[in-house]
């Protein structure tokens, strides 16, 4: 039970909320009248948010040198990939969707509390076209590549489906498909759109049969609409859309899944991660449209979600990535990026939001955000995380 919050939904009211047996049982003013608890918050001046979502975030990522990372033991790579999780939960993100990683292994250290970690949505290795983000070779490298923890290489039509169905038959949440260029990655152009629209097609195809989408990797306007055009409801990342792409997206119901924070801790931090000229390159055309693409998408009416695309070490600036966002679109819009609206992309309902019925992921933090927003994002002030009523 926690008594005298400041909730914030729309608009911050001072209440009590309730839970019982993982669930919020009552929301309100003086709702905590009649109820006993085995423990009660005392939370007066404090804000009360639900718990925050990342829809892009990557247990496995280890290392920003993709061949390496593809080929790192996964025993390794799964032990990280822990340790990742757990920080990310006293973060304050009592969920996270792993686009490009996770398995079953790791799905059961969760569901089983093996580990500690928010709730873990996973695709397994993102889908790539030979040559495309996904694929770790360089243009002088006669070496083969199949799959590693966060990529596999896969081309044509029936492989796409049979790759698709066996990821739904291994437990996936939803599948990935990289259809344009990207930073890290060492042969592809940013800009060009990945596969083809009958390969895209198999891969939201099988997932729309499963009651599943597809989230895609694409950065320019002619891969965004490619994506959509062909069934992908997840755009990730987005950083060169204009204006008549956003339109389309918000006609076709397509979701946005910003993640400025990689962007920005890839350019202050690129000696601390090895970043290549090449990556640098890369990442600075793509770093100043990313808030420009937020906004646009924005006026357009895009549904805006919120993730962070952080690897190896830069993980520690996942809370930076609701700063940024904030800075795009208001704080109140970043809050809602990260909650109501990521809980929509990942069909959870339950999720993001604050009322009788839904799961009781909470997150306290120590003051009033209408006077000090920094509270949502500073990650040495104070704060405390519920995930399914339970105190981490």
């Amino acid at each position: 039970m926690i008594t005298d919050a400041l909730l914030h939904e729309d608009e911050p009211a001072e209440a009590d909320v309730v839970v019982h047996d993982g669930r919020i049982v009552a929301v309100g003013p003086g709702a905590a009248k009649g109820h006993t608890a085995a423990r009660t918050l005392a939370a007066a001046g404090a804000s009360l948010l639900p718990g925050l979502i990342d829809a892009h975030f990557h247990a496995y990522a280890t290392s920003l040198d993709a061949w390496r990372l593809e080929n790192t033991p996964l025993s390794y790579v799964a032990l990280a990939g822990a340790r990742r999780l757990r920080r990310a939960l006293h973060r304050g993100f009592t969920t996270v969707r792993d686009v490009a990683g996770g398995d079953a292994g790791l799905d059961r250290a969760v569901t089983t509390g093996l580990i500690e970690s928010p709730r873990y949505l996973w695709t397994g290795p993102a889908m790539s076209q030979t040559g495309g983000h996904g694929d770790p070779r360089a243009a002088d490298t006669g070496i083969c590549f199949h799959s590693g923890p966060m990529n596999q290489v896969v081309d044509g039509v029936d492989q796409l489906r049979v790759a698709a169905r066996d990821r739904f038959r291994r437990g996936a949440h939803a599948l990935k498909i990289m259809t344009s260029g990207g930073v890290v990655s060492p042969t592809d152009p940013i800009r060009v759109p990945q596969y083809s629209a009958e390969e895209i097609q198999a891969v939201t195809g099988e997932a729309r049969r499963r009651g599943s989408y597809v989230a895609a990797h694409a950065y320019s306007p002619e891969a965004i609409r490619h994506s959509i055009a062909n069934g992908v409801r997840s755009i990730e990342h987005g950083n060169l859309l204009d204006e008549d792409t956003a339109t389309a997206m918000a006609a076709a119901q397509a979701f946005l899944v910003p993640t400025l924070a990689a962007y920005d801790a890839m350019a202050r931090r690129w000696q601390e991660v090895a970043l290549s000229p090449v990556q640098r390159a890369k990442n600075a055309e793509v770093l100043d449209s990313g808030r420009m693409a937020v906004q646009r998408a924005r006026q357009a009416g895009v549904r805006i979600g919120f993730g962070t695309d952080l690897m190896a070490d830069l993980e520690d600036d996942q809370l930076r990535g609701l700063e940024l966002q904030a800075e795009a679109i208001g704080w109140q819009a970043a809050l809602r990026s990260a909650t109501r609206t990521n809980a929509e992309l990942i069909g959870r309902p339950d999720l993001g939001r604050i009322e009788v019925g839904a799961t009781a992921d909470l997150l306290l933090l120590a003051g009033p955000l209408t006077e000090d927003e920094t509270l949502l994002w500073d990650e040495r002030k104070a704060r405390t995380v519920v995930q399914g009523g339970v105190l981490k």
